[in-house]
């Protein structure tokens, strides 16, 4: 009898002394599991923290065309964006042709008044694709140069993004399509943007190697 009581004292120490052992170890079990989805979801945060759309900002001017714009004073990218477009225009060598027509067609103080408008605008090769003869007769006649000049103006300012699919009205009235995607754009199917996304302080300005002419 005795020797069956020291037996069974002797297992109830040692189950006592196991227990703390063993709950530590369910419990050390269970916080090893909760704290794996914390990790998880730590990881997922990151993840979908990162900001993959805003790598891309698509601030900066782009086209093959770009690379002839001067690199430092008023006619430079920096400086265009200080001035109305119109001034700004003047101030570009690529665009001397344009300037003299605008100035004809008495629309400087229209474009550099006017707020948050596009405009494409043809370099100094894209009027001479037009005979000299036709050319001098439409800088001549002001009601039909204003209607050409003003069909390349929209009024708001577009991004890449909105040429991508898009479908404009002109101060003109007409319509003047876009498309394309990256840095290769075309506008009513034919013009092509030669330097696009330049800024002024008034206007968003897409230079293109074609006049457009309205339908």
């Amino acid at each position: 009898m005795t020797s069956m009581k020291i037996r069974r004292t002797a297992l109830a120490v040692a189950a006592a002394a196991l227990l703390p052992f063993s709950l530590a170890a369910c419990s050390d079990s269970d916080s090893g599991s909760k704290a794996a989805p914390s990790s998880a979801a730590d990881d997922e945060a990151k993840t979908g923290a990162t900001p993959t759309e805003d790598a891309m900002t698509g601030d900066q001017p782009f086209g093959p065309a770009c690379s002839g714009v001067p690199k430092e004073g008023a006619g430079s990218f920096d400086g265009m964006a200080k001035d109305p477009v119109a001034t700004a225009a003047s101030h570009n060598p690529a665009l001397s042709t344009l300037v003299t027509a605008v100035k004809k067609a008495g629309l400087v103080d229209t474009l550099n008044n006017a707020q948050n408008i596009t405009v494409f605008a043809p370099t100094n090769e894209a009027f001479a694709k037009i005979p000299k003869a036709d050319l001098d007769k439409v800088l001549a006649d002001k009601a039909t140069l204003t209607k050409i000049l003003t069909y390349h103006v929209v009024g708001q300012k577009l991004t890449p993004k909105q040429l991508e699919n898009g479908s404009f009205e002109t101060l003109q009235k007409g319509m003047v399509t876009t498309s394309g995607s990256g840095e290769s754009y075309k506008v009513n199917d034919t013009t092509s943007v030669v330097c696009g996304n330049v800024r002024t302080a008034n206007a968003n300005v897409y230079i293109v190697d074609t006049v457009l002419m309205p339908k």
